[in-house]
């Protein structure tokens, strides 16, 4: 069952989006992505920028991200966002520590190995109200997990991008299609070396290995592809702004991406979804949303939360204290003082606040948040205290809630499968084994069929 409210539609389909007559991006930033794939609508990509990518500021020195050679245009009018193409964008550069996609397992990501529950799960294990259900099956105790954080797809050993594309060649090659060679290949290859073959697909052959795919799948098994061969950063600009574009937003999208991700993430997705559809993403967010979820997702944009795994217990009691006169401590809810509390803090100290809130109050600041919050901005607040507490347990959550009851809602379970799975999708796992008594790989398959079954399956790993 879909979340209530979340997209009624799921995504759109990929090509020719937004539908003819609807808006077109301005020409694009200055993203030097290596040229050559040509918009969902069909054609060739205007010249590349020659500006290089991003200002002085704070990137990863040249020889590493992303490749020289121009990122491709802005679609054209009735296109969708367009797709990148070639090698390096989102390629952390050799040795350098890139805090983004992916991590390397013995890292920790954002909480560190004390992301795991406190006991009890979600202190009082009362279910989020955006959920249909009732009592949500938070762990009892903490989780008996690897330290650190863990992806399902690692770069395969003695990689050879050129025997790859000729794999994938002959899989599309004459009648038919051998997806299954596809999928082997796909879903055993880290996304930088995806970025490779579609460039040794490109030398060898003098065609755009994501079009050719793109002729010869459909449905949900295309998306999944699509997302497989986007650059993260890329990925998750794009999705923010398939969210917002057309009628209608998708604002659990927005709550998703930019409530979890780390400060690095964040700033890079500004910057791309700048320079790939030539719009400030703040001012979109504030275009489509209002009230205190647009200042809740600003703040967020802002990419400035404290990363520090240091924790000030003086400062938790405070800020419960703080937290409390603001809501149940009071008639009325100064909102402002949860958005300051909730976008600042890291999230080590926001569990620690959590744990002092419980004591003084005598109820889990998840359900204060519960009753002095309603609708978007109460989803974003109680994202940011379940991703303070577990954000493997956030994400789990969320792909049960997006293959529960009738209908799956597949944009969320591509989204989430793909952007977790070389950062912490081991954990995902074990944390919906244990809160749902059954494993993803055993729901994936009883709610997906065909070709999409197993690339997801093969993705997610037995």
């Amino acid at each position: 069952m879909s979340y209530p409210g979340y997209p009624p539609t799921g995504y759109p389909p990929f090509p020719g989006y937004p539908p003819a007559g609807q808006e077109s991006f301005p020409p694009p930033g200055q993203y030097p992505y290596p040229s050559g794939f040509p918009p969902m609508g069909g054609g060739a990509y205007p010249p590349a920028p020659s500006g290089s990518y991003p200002g002085a500021g704070g990137y990863p020195s040249p020889g590493g991200y992303p490749a020289p050679g121009g990122y491709p245009g802005a679609p054209q009018p009735g296109g969708a966002p367009s797709y990148p193409g070639g090698q390096g964008f989102g390629t952390p550069p050799a040795g350098a520590g890139f805090s983004g996609y992916p991590q390397s397992p013995s890292q920790s990501y954002g909480g560190g190995p004390s992301q795991i529950p406190l006991p009890g799960g979600f202190p009082g294990g009362q279910l989020p109200s955006q959920y249909p259900g009732g009592q949500a099956p938070y762990p009892s105790q903490p989780a008996a997990m690897t330290q650190g954080t863990q992806g399902t797809i690692r770069p395969a050993a003695n990689f050879d991008p050129m025997r790859d594309a000729e794999v994938l060649r002959k899989a599309m090659k004459g009648f038919g299609t051998d997806e299954q060679a596809i999928v082997d290949v796909v879903a055993n290859r880290s996304n930088d070396q995806r970025q490779k073959i579609k460039a040794a697909f490109k030398t060898m052959y003098g065609k755009d290995l994501i079009k050719d795919l793109k002729s010869e799948l459909s449905g949900n098994m295309e998306e999944l592809i699509l997302a497989l061969f986007m650059p993260p950063t890329y990925y998750d600009a794009w999705s923010l702004r398939n969210a917002m574009q057309g009628a209608g937003t998708q604002e659990r999208v927005l709550i998703e991406i930019l409530c979890t991700r780390t400060n690095q993430e964040i700033q890079e997705i500004v910057r791309c979804y700048q320079s790939e559809f030539g719009r400030d993403l703040e001012k979109d967010i504030r275009s489509d949303t209002s009230g205190h979820f647009e200042r809740l997702l600003v703040s967020m944009c802002q990419g400035n939360r404290d990363e520090s795994q240091s924790i000030n217990h003086q400062m938790a009691q405070e800020d419960a204290q703080r937290l409390y006169q603001a809501g149940e401590g009071r008639l009325g809810t100064d909102e402002s003082c949860f958005n300051m509390v909730l976008a600042t803090r890291s999230f080590p100290q926001l569990r620690a606040t959590m744990e002092a809130y419980s004591r003084m109050a005598n109820r889990d600041l998840l359900s204060s948040v519960g009753h002095e919050f309603s609708g978007y901005v109460e989803s974003g607040l109680k994202t940011i205290l379940q991703c303070a507490l577990s954000r493997p347990a956030f994400f789990a959550e969320r792909l049960y809630y997006s293959m529960k009851g009738a209908g799956t809602d597949d944009s969320t379970l591509v989204r989430i499968v793909v952007t977790r799975s070389e950062i912490d999708l081991v954990q995902i796992k074990q944390m919906f084994t244990q809160m749902y008594q059954k494993t993803l790989a055993t729901m994936i398959a009883s709610d997906t069929s065909g070709d999409y079954r197993k690339l997801l399956l093969a993705i997610v790993g037995q």
